[in-house]
């Protein structure tokens, strides 16, 4: 007998695939809201960490420091051999390019009950889509480059 559980979403959007008493895994795949182009807010966990691993795509995770009603915001770009982790208490939300898959754990039922949003103003989101746009045109460059330089 197999007692392998196994679980995958391929739909747009943030899923839940695995809850269980205290934890849980969800997968995250490209959704038009996650583009940077058109991210208008950031959110925070109070009672979980969130950890991110990315599974395929560009991705750039953003995390922002309240100073009043102004986010300065910092953007890295995800690597897949790495899992992120983003403390509880700390704004952030994640940029996403059309195929991308992110896995997500957190505290479990976090997606019912444990978040708050900040909406940003046009001014906070340009300042945003500036450094995520940044850090995926720099891994673009840095892609090109390593690609010429292989076929050499």
């Amino acid at each position: 007998m197999n007692s392998i559980e196994k679980y995958s979403n391929k739909d747009q959007g943030y899923h839940p695939v695995l809850i269980r008493e205290g934890w849980q895994v969800a997968q995250l795949n490209y959704m038009t809201e996650q583009d940077i182009m058109n991210i208008r807010k950031v959110d925070v966990h109070r009672h979980t960490d969130e950890a991110f691993w990315l599974q395929k795509g560009k991705v750039a995770l953003i995390t922002a420091e309240l100073e009043g009603d102004k986010p300065i915001f910092y953007a890295e770009l995800m690597l897949p051999e790495i899992v992120y982790n983003v403390p509880k208490g700390v704004w952030h939300n994640i940029a996403m390019t059309p195929g991308s898959e992110v896995i997500i754990v957190e505290k479990s039922e976090t997606h019912l009950s444990d978040f708050e949003f900040f909406d940003l103003d046009d001014h906070a989101c340009l300042d945003m889509r500036e450094k995520v746009l940044n850090v995926l045109n720099t891994a673009n460059l840095s892609e090109r480059v390593n690609g010429n330089l292989e076929k050499r």
